[in-house]
Order: structure tokens, then sequence, then C-alpha cells
């Protein structure tokens, strides 16, 4: 009798390992996301593991961009709505800006960053891609809302600029928690500095 042959290990799809480690840091935060302990979520050694993705940083940049692909799909359809576009920046203001203290999504973003001073020259231009595409729809936005006269005429480009370094800054302080920096007050930040930068004057009754 010929012996049945044997079945092979059959590597689970690679979304689904990125979905089980941006689900562990959601639930245990990164220092719960193992290698081993990955491997027992969806039936593959850490050897295996290390095999498909050669080491933790690129399953983490992985993990990440994996995350930013949902987040840009979510930015698209926020920004594509037919509404005013002081509506759809502070759409992509909220969305920008994490939940609360440990969002798994800045915490892994935080950690990528992190560890980006000894990743190599390929490493650093996926970084550079993901932060390009936000910066791109906010140029857009912001081109979109001085052509339609809601917004002043500033440059876009060094507007996006300077307004994605506050961001970064003050979602910084929500994703670790400092006191007096959570998301609401953040949100309320944002929306006062962007009245007073980009809606257009009005002038005195009676001018």
């Amino acid at each position: 009798m010929t012996p049945a042959p044997r079945r092979r290990n059959v590597a689970p799809p690679r979304e689904s390992v990125l979905v089980a480690a941006m689900a562990t840091i959601a639930e245990r935060g990164l220092d719960g996301l193992t290698m081993a302990g990955l491997g027992r979520e969806v039936g593959m050694s850490s050897g295996h593991l290390l095999y498909y993705f050669r080491t933790k940083d690129e399953l983490l940049l992985q993990t990440l961009e994996w995350s930013e692909g949902r987040l840009g799909a979510a930015r698209s359809a926020l920004l594509s709505r037919q509404a005013p576009v002081a509506e759809r920046l502070d759409a992509y203001v909220e969305l920008y800006v994490p939940d609360g203290p440990r969002d798994p999504h800045w915490t892994l973003w935080l950690e990528v960053w992190n560890r980006s001073q000894s990743a190599d020259a390929d490493a650093r231009a996926r970084q550079a891609a993901i932060e390009g595409a936000w910066h791109r729809d906010l140029v857009a936005l912001l081109a979109e809302g001085i052509s339609r006269g809601e917004f002043r005429a500033v440059d876009p480009d060094r507007f996006a600029a300077r307004l994605r370094a506050l961001l970064d800054g003050f979602s910084v302080h929500v994703a670790v928690g400092i006191p007096g920096t959570g998301r609401a007050q953040v949100l309320t930040h944002v929306r006062d500095f962007l009245d007073d930068a980009l809606l257009p004057e009005t002038s005195p009754a009676g001018d």
C-alpha cells in the first residue's frame, strides 16, 4: 500500500499575519508582539515567520504599510465627498490624530520611526512614501480650498508641511498620554489654528 503523501505546511496569507500583528499591538502593546507569540497566533513557527519577513523590523514596517493602506482608503473616501473643503479638512485632521493613548497605529508608527535610524535605504524610502501620501492629499485639499475661495491664498505645499509638523507633534503627545493633550483638546487647538490661518478675513460692517 502506497503511503499517503505528507501534507505540506501552508503559510497563512500575508495579510492574515499583518492583521494578527496589529491585533496583538492593540491588545498587548509592542512589548507583547514577539515572533514566537505571533507565530502561535497564525499557526507558524517563529523561524517560518522570519523566512517570510527576514527581521522583526521588516514585519513592523509591512504591518505599518498595511495599516496605512486602510487609512489611505478611508482618507480617499473622506476627501472625495461632496462637501465644503473646510469640512473635509476637518475630517482629514480627525483621521490623522490618534484616538487616544496607545492608539495601535500610532504606537506602531512611533516604533518604526524610532528604528529607522539604522534602516536601509529601501526601508527609509518606503517610510517616506507613507508620509508623501498624506502630504500630497493635504496639498491638493488646500489648493482646492484656495481655488474655491474658502481659504486664504497661502502656499499649499509650505502650509501642508507646517500643518503636518503641528499634527505630528500633537499626535505624539496624544499617543503617549501627555496630560492636558487629549484628543479633544488637540482637535480644538488645531481647529482654532486653521480658522486663524486659513479662513478669509471679513471686513467690518459698513466698510
